[in-house]
């Protein structure tokens, strides 16, 4: 028995140094505080046949202090054949997902470039893109499809990296991607060539952007690539693509039309397009989809809805609203994915705003407010890895609180904020951000300090609590218990409705029935009645 509990008591621990692959960012390792990561470039090659990829990956960095170590994160699926530091071999240990590098001497501030050669068979997404991973799938003719996603569950899945949002590769990424021939690698950036040799084809894209690295991936199928040129709100052409399913190239137009007509309306909201120097692009995947830079994956199955008379794809405006929420404004730290998920959605429903009407928005917001769960803070702390900052009110909730506070600004005050804040050079590309940006650049426009809305809405579980006590017959005492700070609120009243300034002093009013307190909904609040 004692034998059997040891046995199990090892499996649980392989189990877990395991999993701990499966999480990005938390606590940022000293060792990797000292890299600055300016490059990756990507050299593999593919065998869908037997599920396994092998290559390297050279990454180029800035050491900012001389050090014994340094340190990847990989997967321990895969096996590295070797190591080299500045063209010269170096010794290494890869254990429990990470790759402890040394030399015969200490590291010296400055840069350097390592190339790691590893191969594999990498781990398969068990609920892509929630659980991520690879994805060996087929196509409904039976031939190959390969499918990338791994936001929560690190970059290091595919590929040697530093594993932490705060750091993106300034300089860009290179993804030379080789696969049997026949099949057609979609990528971030721009290709740059396609070369085949015998029975494999090999595709370079290319990227000069900053990206995250959980977009650091590519899709290989049997694509067609339906093209044209957008113009962006600022007058630059930009190609836009969609690599969709040879089968289904018949649907690509229209799909097109409705991806158009998203990145209008997100220009009007976030600025231009954030990649104008490189391509507007679309992917069809075998999983749901994921703001993949430049590549956003795609996998609604054309399943559109109307709002008004329009057709939307939610799942395609959405991902690709990431485009200014997740890969031009990125978090610095998970702990902030409020930022780009909650700021996005909020993007989402501007489409009901636009397209259906205000009623059509109050309506959509209202059934965000009746799903969240308020369960966890949104910001649960500045240091949090992925699978802790992961709930669903980062997205409802979020954008719940984008539209509060667009009532408590006004609009002419809340969507020029909104748009100065996403094209910003202090909050973008380069640049990562956490909630204090959001709260002094909103708090810059309003004018005022709006620390206690925030705190509120992010950093509690409470909802806005509103007391109404009447006082004798038609009269009424209105007042805030929670907030330091006065508020607007709508009141419905038998003479009508009017907005009222809100604080912890009680206003008197009058009414012939009981006041409705915030009827369209714009704040998350329990209203209690005496």
């Amino acid at each position: 028995m004692k034998k059997f509990l040891l046995i199990i008591g090892i499996l649980q621990n392989c189990f877990f140094l395991h999993a701990q692959t499966h999480i990005s960012g938390g606590a940022l390792k000293p060792e990797q505080a000292l890299m600055d990561i300016r490059h990756y470039n990507i050299v593999l090659e593919v065998r869908p046949d037997q599920g396994y990829y092998e290559g390297f990956t050279e990454i180029k960095l800035d050491l900012q202090a001389t050090s014994s170590m340094l340190l990847f994160d990989l997967d321990s699926l895969f096996t590295v054949s070797g190591i080299w530091v500045d063209g010269v071999p170096v010794g290494f240990k890869h254990q429990s997902g990470l790759i402890r590098i040394t030399g015969k001497e200490a590291f010296s501030a400055g840069r350097h470039v390592v190339k790691v050669a590893y191969g594999g068979k990498p781990h398969i997404a068990v609920n892509p893109p929630w659980d991520g991973g690879i994805q060996w799938s087929r196509d409904s003719l039976g031939r190959h499809w390969v499918a990338m996603s791994c936001q929560e569950d690190g970059a290091d899945i595919f590929f040697p990296c530093k594993d932490h949002p705060s750091d993106e590769p300034n300089e860009g990424v290179d993804m030379v991607i080789t696969v049997p021939k026949g099949m057609v690698v979609a990528g971030p950036g721009l290709l740059q060539r396609q070369q085949t040799k015998g029975t494999k084809t090999t595709w370079h894209w290319k990227t000069n952007y900053t990206i995250n690295n959980y977009c650091v991936v590519f899709n290989a199928g049997y694509y067609k690539v339906e093209r044209r040129t957008y113009q962006t709100v600022a007058g630059r052409s930009v190609p836009m693509e969609y690599y969709v399913l040879d089968y289904n190239r018949h649907r690509a137009a229209k799909h097109l039309d409705l991806l158009e007509r998203s990145t209008r309306l997100l220009e009007k909201y976030f600025g231009e397009f954030p990649f104008a120097k490189e391509k507007i692009g679309i992917v069809e995947t075998p999983h749901l989809g994921m703001e993949h830079q430049t590549m956003n994956a795609y996998g609604n199955r054309y399943r559109y809805t109307k709002i008004g008379k329009t057709d939307f794809d939610w799942l395609m405006h959405h991902e690709f609203g990431h485009e200014w929420w997740a890969n031009k404004v990125s978090n610095k730290d998970w702990g902030h994915m409020w930022i780009q998920e909650g700021i996005c959605s909020f993007g989402d429903v501007l489409f009901y705003n636009d397209f259906g009407g205000k009623d059509i928005y109050l309506k959509r917001m209202k059934e965000i407010a009746l799903q969240t769960q308020n369960q966890l803070p949104i910001v649960q702390g500045d240091v949090v890895d992925s699978r802790q900052a992961y709930h669903s009110d980062i997205y409802g909730k979020g954008a719940f609180f984008m539209h509060t506070l667009r009532y408590v600004l006004g609009d002419d005050v809340f969507f020029p904020a909104l748009k100065a804040f996403a094209t910003d050079p202090s909050f973008t590309y380069d640049q990562t951000v956490v909630t204090n940006d959001v709260l002094q650049h909103f708090s810059k426009y309003a004018k005022k300090d709006l620390t206690p809305l925030f705190s509120l809405y992010l950093y509690s579980t409470d909802k806005l609590s509103v007391r109404v006590r009447e006082t004798a017959g038609n009269t009424y005492q209105i007042w805030l218990e929670n907030m330091a700070m006065p508020l607007p609120l709508d009141v419905q009243t038998t003479t009508g409705r009017q907005r009222l300034m809100l604080s912890g002093k009680a206003i008197k009013i009058t009414s012939g029935s009981m006041p409705v307190i915030d009827p369209d909904g714009y704040y998350l609040k329990k209203v209690i009645y005496e």
